[in-house]
């Protein structure tokens, strides 16, 4: 049975915490889901307060993807762990160039975590969603115990729709593709470490966290024979290239001169000794496009705010060895291998 505590919550939220009752399936939880979670996300889908959502979707073909945060710090400059849930997610299942429909949302809380955090982690939730267009429709709350946990982690799932004459994926890219990135690399990944390391630039440095979908709509709508498309987030642009080219069986050539990132990000990387090609992004994407296309596509990422700063940045050639390569800006050609062990842990 569920308890509607509507204007009944007792949540302090200026100076309560997350407490073991409250993932004990009593009053309490159903205070929390009641006072913040409905509060926040209210849709008439989860306004039926079951166990589930039922919904219709439009025609075509089921997209769905699932991807868990654990992100530290769970603020950053550009967002939080709530933010960067949304994104990630609606992202994950826009590159298959679907249109995301729903979400849903699992909370892993820890004893002791303050309520007014939870509370501005929710509601960053709750706005981005809804800039989105995406509603959470269904979720889960559990509470571990104090040390248990690290604050909060937040799992997504999202679903969505992809017409039937779309067909994307890693092994579709052919030798003589183009190879596009939407904007700057490395804008995230260089956030959280500046924030963990205590350093300050003359210009901020803030995540680029934010929902690729709409950028993405544009694009599939002007070239639909796109290949493929995928958000370099762990490992960054190098892994995101080397995934693929072992899924098509290509190699790449890129041009460290068209690769844009941005000066502080490039100042901080040499300042911290990462190498932006494999620090993370979170509101950047990679296309795969035949050349006779990529003009085109282009323009159409140009003339969309998300994709204002995007470039092609090298080509899909053929490798038996399916290496990545870059000409350097002196000229000479250096293999960007896999990343090596973890360059930034807990990004996102």
């Amino acid at each position: 049975m569920t308890v509607n505590l509507r204007g009944n919550s007792q949540l302090n939220f200026d100076k309560g915490c997350v407490e073991m009752i409250h993932g004990s399936g009593g009053k309490a939880m159903a205070q929390l889901i009641d006072g913040l979670f409905l509060k926040a996300f209210d849709n008439p889908y989860l306004r039926q307060l079951n166990d589930q959502a039922s919904f219709a979707l439009p025609p075509g073909k089921v997209v769905m993807a699932t991807d868990s945060h654990v992100i530290s710090p769970l603020f950053f400059p550009g967002g939080n762990i709530g933010s960067l849930s949304v994104h990630g997610t609606v992202n994950d299942v826009a590159m298959a160039g679907a249109t995301p429909c729903f979400l849903s949302a699992g909370f892993i809380l820890e004893e002791g975590f303050p309520l007014r955090d939870l509370k501005r982690i929710v509601e960053s939730m709750a706005a981005a969603a809804l800039d989105a267009g995406v509603p959470i429709v269904t979720g889960d709350t559990k509470v571990v115990e104090r040390g248990k946990g690290d604050g909060v982690f937040i799992n997504t799932t999202g679903v969505g729709v992809i017409p039937e004459a779309i067909d994307m994926g890693g092994d579709r890219v052919q030798v003589g593709d183009r190879i596009i990135v939407s904007g700057p690399i490395g804008d995230h990944g260089v956030a959280i470490m500046s924030l963990r390391e205590n350093l300050t630039f003359e210009t901020a440095i803030e995540s680029d966290s934010q929902s690729l979908h709409d950028l993405v709509a544009v694009m599939v709508a002007m070239v639909p024979q796109i290949h493929c498309l995928r958000d370099p987030t762990r490992g960054g642009l190098a892994t995101t290239l080397n995934e693929i080219a072992q899924q098509a069986g290509v190699g790449m050539q890129i041009h460290e001169a068209d690769v844009p990132v941005r000066p502080q990000v490039a100042a901080a990387c040499e300042f911290l000794g990462l190498d932006p090609l494999y620090v993370a992004n979170e509101g950047k994407l990679v296309a795969f496009c035949p050349p006779d296309r990529s003009d085109e596509l282009l323009a159409a990422m140009r003339a969309h705010p998300k994709g204002a700063e995007a470039c092609i940045i090298g080509e899909v050639t053929e490798d038996s060895h399916h290496f990545v390569q870059m000409q350097t800006s002196f000229g000479g050609n250096r293999i960007v291998d896999w990343l090596n062990g973890e360059q930034l842990p807990r990004i996102c």
